[in-house]
């Protein structure tokens, strides 16, 4: 049976105005707005802010939608937010705007009230983010008569901590103790990540009730690009340790030393600059073929993105971990093929659509990259027989199963 209402926490994406292409996770917390604003049953916003919560009910979420898709603009930062935000402009101004839209603000030790007031007993709390998961603001939800679903989208954190900022392992474990705690419901992705996640939420005494939904794949059409004098590779997302973009430049390294430069295809990096990777930083910044062959793009329009992945010979995707790996799937969901190594997630995933290379044999790369870059626009290489649309490969999964699957019980 639905819940009289549902709660959904927007923290995150308040966090993430204007700050560039947004990561998988932002895209799917942007999908559950849009869905359950489509949706009938009533529906509210919380955000946790720098000086307490929001509450927005659904004419503040579709203005609160506009700010995030950028068709209207943020405003002045009021001086609450000038005071309180003062190294992080952008936040200043949407912390801001936020403010004007609620209909309801709290203080931090305030939240269960706020929530008594507004929401009526059983409503759903539903938080896809991975932020504002504490134990006091679950204890609040659940103290105002609300019922728990989060979803948990890996646990790379606490699996591969070199591949994540210093402060963040703690963060989450705190945020896996207090979804232990609380939650009735945990939202995986895959089957992969749920094995994964249980077995770090039984560490702290409870395995909340689970479900596997997959996240639905739904690219945004393809702009219109203008053609390059050679064919091109892209690889997708922030320029990070675990994605391995040093993989790549190594395979153009070996490329420049054995070949002409017309015969190296062009590499397309399309993502901005991370975290802890100055050493590639620095060597992108002295590469002798910057510009030649290999390009970097920050903070293109997602669209933009599309019309130059849906061109592309093939997608490179070397990551050396993925909790999901929204680029190989929209990838598939366009016919581009896609080269990337054989993890578990991708197996379950993308099951035999991808072309599947071990990161130690840099050489059978090189060699699928120059087979690849020689196929004409109606023809695939010798050797890939992978299904090439997404109508052949069945396996691009839908937001409306998704949301089947979690609306029906959350």
């Amino acid at each position: 049976m639905a819940p009289p209402a549902r709660l959904l926490d927007l923290t995150r994406l308040l966090s993430r105005i204007g700050k560039g292409q947004p990561t998988g996770v932002d895209r799917v917390e942007a999908a559950y707005l849009g869905q359950l604003l489509g949706a009938p049953l009533p529906v509210f916003g919380l955000i946790r802010s720098q000086l307490g919560y929001l509450l927005l009910d659904r004419e503040g979420m579709g203005a609160f939608q506009d700010l995030v898709n950028g068709r209207i603009p943020l405003p002045r930062a009021d001086i609450l937010s000038r005071l309180t935000q003062r190294k992080d402009s952008l936040r200043a101004k949407a912390e801001t705007a936020a403010r004007r839209l609620s209909i309801a603000r709290a203080r931090q030790g305030r939240l269960q009230q706020m929530l008594q007031l507004h929401l009526p007993q059983g409503f759903s709390y539903l938080n896809v983010g991975h932020a504002n998961l504490t134990d006091k603001g679950l204890t609040a939800v659940k103290a105002a008569g609300g019922t728990v679903s989060v979803m948990l989208h890996d646990t790379i954190p606490m699996d591969h901590p070199a591949f994540t900022r210093a402060d963040t392992v703690q963060s989450f474990e705190r945020k896996l103790a207090a979804t232990a705690t609380h939650a009735d419901l945990v939202i995986h992705t895959a089957c992969v990540t749920r094995t994964l996640t249980e077995g770090h939420l039984s560490r702290h005494g409870r395995t909340p009730s689970g479900i596997v939904a997959p996240l639905g794949i739904l690219p945004p059409d393809p702009a219109p690009v203008s053609p390059r004098a050679k064919p091109y590779f892209v690889t997708v997302g922030t320029i990070e340790p675990r994605k391995n973009h040093a993989f790549l430049l190594d395979l153009w390294e070996t490329f420049h030393r054995d070949l002409p430069d017309e015969s190296i295809p062009d590499l397309l990096i399309l993502g901005r600059r991370g975290w802890a990777n100055e050493a590639l930083f620095q060597r992108l910044d002295a590469l002798p073929f910057l510009n030649r062959t290999v390009f970097e793009m920050p903070n293109l329009p997602d669209r933009q993105v599309m019309g130059l992945l849906a061109n592309a010979r093939a997608l490179l995707f070397p990551s050396l971990v993925e909790g999901y790996g929204l680029p190989p799937l929209e990838a598939a969901s366009l016919g581009v093929p896609v080269l990337l190594p054989p993890l578990p997630i991708y197996r379950e995933t993308l099951g035999e659509y991808p072309v599947y290379l071990a990161l130690e044999d840099g050489y059978s790369w090189q060699e699928a990259i120059i087979r690849f870059m020689a196929r004409s626009d109606a023809q695939q290489p010798a050797g890939w027989t992978h299904g090439a649309s997404k109508h052949q490969t069945g396996l691009i999964p839908r937001w409306e199963d998704h949301f089947n699957t979690v609306l029906s019980i959350a």
